[in-house]
């Protein structure tokens, strides 16, 4: 069975408005500051440019990474998997929507619904 986050740390980062993630073992990426939401306790994250060189191509490649909370804060050790349940999916949406609501934000929210999109979802989970 998959290890799931502590409840302490789900509700930090379904508080934080920005989850700081570095993607792959055997790549020189850096941490950088991406939205992150909570469904049914479990930790999503979906890439809106999907470049070749971005976070998400390199967890396709290699799923291991780590996350910060808070820039400052220790690392974790994070698995990437890819999400391919379109209830799941459905549910970050609804997610992506209640979490990032202010107006400024709406243009992104509304992007992540493209199915290129909704198909570069990928749920956290602790190593």
């Amino acid at each position: 069975m998959a290890r799931r986050f502590s409840r302490r740390r789900l509700a930090q980062i379904d508080a934080g408005r920005i989850l700081w993630i570095r993607a792959g073992r055997r790549t020189s990426h850096r941490f950088i500051g991406i939205w992150a939401v909570v469904v049914e306790g479990r930790v999503y994250v979906r890439s809106w440019s999907l470049k070749e060189s971005g976070w998400y191509r390199s967890f396709l490649d290699d799923p291991i990474g780590a996350i910060q909370v808070a820039y400052d804060e220790a690392e974790l050790k994070v698995r990437a998997l890819r999400v391919r349940s379109d209830r799941i999916r459905d549910a970050v949406e609804c997610a992506y929507a209640l979490k990032y609501a202010t107006p400024g934000s709406r243009r992104y929210v509304r992007g992540f619904r493209s199915k290129r999109r909704r198909e570069a979802t990928l749920e956290l989970i602790p190593r």
